[in-house]
Order: C-alpha cells, then structure tokens, then sequence
C-alpha cells in the first residue's frame, strides 16, 4: 500500500521526489531558454541530450513531414534547431517528455482522455495567437498543454487514491470539484499553480489560470483553446461550442462560418500533431471533424454511458430460470446470460471464456460490447496449473465470483498476467466461474472499460446471480444429456 498524500504541499512533495523528477527537470531547463534572450542552441541541444531515448524521439518528431515538409533528413538536434527552428525544438521537447513521463504510467482511461484534450487545446490556441499575436505562438501552445498539469500528474502517479477519485466521480450526481478535494486534500487548479511554482514555470503556465490579466492577448488564446477543446466533447453544434465560436469570431475579426472551419481545421491538425509525437493512441479522443465520424462518436458516447435497465435484467433472469426445465441449447444460454449482463446490468464489455483443446486452454465462446469482437479472433490464456497460473483458473479452481481492482482483491492482481492486461487492458472488472454442477466449464468476464467508470455494488451482485443461473441451466442440460 502506497502513501496517502493530503493537501497541496504533500502533493507537491510527493509528485517532485517520487514520481516526475525527470519531467520536471525537462520542463523547468526549456522552460529556462525562453526566459533567456541569449539561450544558444547549444543549451537547448544540451538538455535534450542528457537523455539518449528523448533525443531519438525529438528527431523523430522533427523528420516527420509536418515539421519538416522538405524531408530534408534531419540527424541531430542543433541541425534541426537551424531547420525547424529553437522554439519548435523546444516544444517537441517538452511536448515528447509529457507523453513519455505520463503515458507510459498510468492504465487508467482518464490519463489518455486528459492528454488528448491538452493536446487539442494546445493546437487550438496556438491557432488562435496566430490572429492574435506576431510571436510566442509556441509559449501559448505550451500553457495550454500545461494547463492542466496537476491533473495529468495525478491521474499519472496518483496510485491507489486515483481508484478512488475514479470511484467517486462515477457515481451519479457527483459535485466533482468537491469529489476532488474529499480525496486529495486540494483542487486540481491549485495543485497546477503548485507544480508550476516549484518547478519555476512562472508566468508560462499560469497564462490561463491568471484572472488579473485577463486583456493580454495571449491569456484570451490559451484560455479560448482550452474552453474550446472542453465543449467538444459535448459536440461541435453544442451551446457551448456555439457561444466559443462567435467569441472566437470576435476576437479575431472572423465571420462565425470562418471561425467553426478555423476550429475544425485545429482540431484535425490536433490529431496529426498528437500522431506526430507519437502518441496515436490519442487520436480516437480528439473530437472528429468528419460529419459521419461526428456522428459515429455521439452514437459510441451514448454507447459507452450505457446504463442498466432492470426490466431487461429481470426478464433475462426470468428466461435463464425457464430454461433450466426446457430444452435448451447452450447457445441460448450463453446468449441469454450476456444481453442479461450488458443490456440489463449495464455492464460495457462482457464474455464468456471456456475451456477447449482437452481442457488446456480458454477460449472465448461468446463477447459482447463494442470492440469486444476481437476477443472471438484470438483471445487464448493457458488452463494447465504448470504453466504461469492466471485469475481465470484461479476463479474456477476456487469457485470464487471476484471484483477486481477494489482493495478486498488487490492481493490477487498478480493473478493478472501480461497476457491478461494486453487483452483486456487495465482497470476494475468482474470474473466469476462458469459450472455445469461439479463440471468446470470456463469463466464469465465483465467490465466497463470503453467509458472508465468504475463499477458499482448492485451490477456485482446483478453478476453474481447471472452466473449462478447460467450454472444452474448448464447443470439441468448436462442431466438431460
């Protein structure tokens, strides 16, 4: 069990000696050059090549063609300096060192999420400043990538207390900002303020948070960028959008049709630039400017705030008990038993896993959830007790119904192999065993990681009754049979 961190101070603490001492380092050296006039190329080479990984992945960034669209190949950090230009090379830098230090950390879902909306709120901005001011585009694009810095570091490194906050933001009803205080001890503004004060950031970061100079033109880029890429999530005709836009158009002296398309065009650029660094696995997060992809993405948010529906769980449950007396083929079943689960308990993802090949292996029978198709094609993780034991046959051996990723089980997650992860991913699910009476017949898995919420009380116990009626209308067709 980690340390439990409270209030800003041990926060600050514990993200600058524990967790980022390497992102920060990063950030506060090329944070330093654009105070200095005098910063030569060679400093700027300097700091990106304390660290041979990061240097790679900047003349990566710097090679591709939306950097550099000559394809003049670039093979070291001050000839891309020359070519590209000293403050690109230092927002690929610092860019390059977020994903680095914050991607690889964390599995959970709103990490990514967070990521890509920094991402397009810092094209969108820097965008913006181009109407707005003749230099120090890429200071903007930089505050708004930081502009939500504590958040990103805690949803990073916040261990155990980030399940928590997780939980508590998924119930209904939630007043987030006070979910956030409940569980960390401060907001997340003031834990960015924090951050960016102790790692030297001064202004920079601070651009949008500042309220006193609200007239600086720079201020108004990062602040509209961010707003921007927070509506939308709700959709580009969304009120929220609408009301940006003709700000937008204000400010800038556009029309509203010209601003929307300055908007859309950002946001696509946004998903190049995420690309260019990459960090593809962000790109399905950044709102599409495509109508039918517009369309597409409402449909899988709706899709993903599935909720359960108590008259279909009943009458799933009602079915399973009739078909204990009927003769009924397992298909039936297993089909009965997954709408029950999905449809009825709310449940996003959800399979059944059984045992093939003279019992040496799971393999999936039946999924059902979006993407879930790809489980049907290759899903396969060992059943033999020599080989590495894993929690699918753990929870048929033990007979045990388990809600993994709550403290009652952490004792179990290194049941959850590799494999495991690289199928599933990472976060809350369910497991409970599939029996025909004494007969193992494989596992039935649920979760809801297409949203990230976490799961809730009633949806375990809904599981549990649904694989126990699934057992008992295996247990009936097998004394039939």
């Amino acid at each position: 069990m980690g340390e439990r961190s409270h209030g800003l101070q041990s926060w600050i603490d514990r993200l600058n000696e524990a967790e980022l001492p390497a992102l920060a380092a990063v950030v506060q050296d090329l944070h330093q050059m654009a105070q200095q006039d005098k910063s030569s190329v060679q400093q700027l080479a300097d700091v990106l090549l304390r660290d041979a990984t990061l240097t790679s992945k900047v003349l990566k960034v710097a090679n591709s063609v939306y950097y550099n669209p000559s394809q003049e190949p670039i093979r070291t950090i001050s000839r891309a300096i020359v070519l590209i230009g000293f403050e690109n090379v230092r927002l690929i830098g610092l860019s390059v060192s977020l994903i680095d230090n914050l991607l690889t950390r964390g599995p959970r879902e709103q990490l990514p999420e967070l990521l890509a909306r920094s991402f397009h709120a810092a094209v969108q901005a820097r965008n913006i400043a181009g109407y707005l001011l003749a230099r120090s585009q890429e200071e903007v694009f930089i505050a708004a990538l930081l502009h939500n810095l504590g958040e990103l570091a805690f949803w990073g490194c916040g261990g155990e207390q980030a399940d928590e906050l997780a939980a508590a933001l998924a119930q209904p009803g939630v007043d987030a900002d006070q979910a956030v205080r409940d569980v960390l001890g401060t907001s997340f503004r003031q834990l960015t303020l924090g951050l960016v004060r102790s790692w030297n950031l001064g202004e920079l970061a601070s651009l949008a948070h500042a309220g006193s100079a609200q007239g600086d033109s720079a201020v108004k880029a990062v602040s509209l960028g961010v707003r921007i890429s927070e509506a939308a999530l709700q959709g580009w005709d969304s009120p929220a959008m609408t009301q940006l836009v003709e700000q937008l158009a204000n400010q800038v002296g556009l029309s509203r049709e010209e601003a929307m398309q300055q908007v859309l065009a950002s946001a696509d650029e946004a998903v190049k630039v995420a690309t260019t660094f990459g960090a593809s696995k962000l790109c399905h997060l950044i709102p599409h400017t495509d109508p039918e992809q517009i369309q597409l993405q409402r449909e899988q948010r709706q899709a993903r705030q599935l909720q359960p529906n108590l008259l279909v769980m009943q009458q799933a449950l009602q079915e399973l008990g009739m078909l204990v007396s009927r003769k009924a083929d397992i298909n039936l079943v297993l089909d009965t038993l997954l709408q029950g689960l999905h449809q009825g308990a709310g449940l996003e993802r959800v399979m059944v896993a059984v045992l093939t090949d003279q019992r040496s292996r799971f393999t999936v029978r039946r999924a059902l959830g979006e993407g879930s198709e790809r489980w049907l094609e290759g899903f396969a993780l060992p059943a033999g007790q020599s080989e590495q034991p894993n929690l699918f046959s753990y929870a048929l051996r033990t007979r045990e119904t388990l809600w993994m990723g709550v403290p009652a089980s952490y004792s179990l997650n290194d049941l959850v192999t590799r494999p495991m992860r690289e199928w599933l991913g990472q976060g809350m699910f369910f497991i409970a065993p599939l029996l025909a009476g004494k007969r193992e017949i494989g596992v039935i898995y649920a979760d809801c990681r297409l949203s990230g919420r976490a799961l809730r009380h009633e949806q375990f116990v809904a599981f549990q009754h649904f694989a126990q009626a699934a057992g008992r209308c295996l247990e009936a067709m097998a004394q039939r049979s």
